[in-house]
């Protein structure tokens, strides 16, 4: 292989140590699924993404990823901090970029602003499971430590994805939200019944304007007992509220909002997550954000 340039990226936010941070392996081409998953372990952020070379002519680069334990089928995080990197990297011009990952063939909007960037990425299928049955809504309620009253009655607990799925928790108080602290090895274990390794809780109780909703994502299935920032806990929530009509919009055709996460655990981001409707329901799910550079280095394989 030779020498590996590695970045490590700070997403949806432009300071430095807040946000998401994602592990970027540039030109990982000839290494080993093996040799990835030692890499993800040894950066030991909740995913790495490893950009490699297009395998057909329908896209223009295809990005892996890993947790330090396993291998996902997409990451929001990380395809913002690879794309930041790939046009960082490459000096991009404003452009769309086709990306194949493991939900498949995507696009990514790379915008340029002044001399830096930010990302819009198109997620995949949007898909509403039943609310859960009640036997494993109160597992997860009671591992969580959160009571009846707590929860927002309005929202049910149900699995939604778009392309990996999350649980969502609807609780009514930002307070309650940052005191949680979860049992983890029964959420891990819940997970396997489930089939579904993440639980966003999420609360509508903000304080700040332009900020409609604050999360924590718990996903101890995968070894990432709390993730900072989730694109793929916030993008299907845009699309869980406007189907559970739990905020207005005027546009008949878009509802976008801003979505913050990671302030329990000092590393607060921001998502703008846009949901695409067609008569009223959601359709499509883009999230973005902007990214910041916090070191890169190279490692000899």
């Amino acid at each position: 292989m030779g020498t590996l340039k590695i970045y490590q990226v700070d997403s949806f936010t432009t300071k430095k140590f807040q946000g998401n941070p994602a592990g970027v392996v540039l030109d990982a081409d000839g290494l080993s699924e093996q040799e990835m998953l030692y890499i993800a372990r040894e950066l030991n952020n909740s995913e790495t993404a490893f950009i490699l070379s297009p395998d057909g002519a329908d896209h223009e680069v295809r990005i892996r990823y890993f947790t330090p334990k396993t291998e996902v089928p997409v990451c929001g995080h990380a395809t913002i901090a690879a794309h930041y990197v790939r046009a960082i990297e490459y000096k991009l011009n404003s452009s769309t970029v086709i990306h194949k990952i493991g939900i498949g063939i995507l696009p990514v909007e790379v915008i340029k602003e002044g001399n830096d960037y930010s990302i819009v990425m198109t997620q995949g299928k949007i898909e509403f499971s039943p609310p859960l049955a009640m036997q494993e809504r109160e597992c997860i309620v009671k591992a969580l430590g959160v009571t009846e009253d707590e929860l927002d009655q309005r929202c049910p607990i149900q699995i939604v994805s778009t392309g990996y799925p999350k649980v969502m928790i609807g609780i009514k108080t930002r307070s309650k939200l940052n005191a949680l602290s979860p049992d983890m090895l029964t959420l891990a274990k819940i997970s396997k019944t489930i089939n579904c390794n993440g639980y966003f809780v999420f609360t509508m109780d903000s304080e700040q304007k332009e900020v409609l909703t604050h999360g924590r994502m718990f996903a101890p299935a995968i070894g990432v007992n709390e993730d900072p920032v989730t694109g793929n806990a916030n993008g299907p929530l845009g699309a869980y509220l406007v189907k559970h009509g739990l905020v207005k919009h005027h546009n008949k055709s878009v509802f976008s909002f801003k979505a913050e996460q990671g302030h329990a655990i000092g590393r607060s981001g921001i998502v703008n997550a846009i949901v695409n409707l067609d008569n009223g329901e959601p359709v499509q799910v883009k999230i973005g954000g902007r990214a910041v550079i916090v070191f890169k280095t190279e490692v000899q394989i």
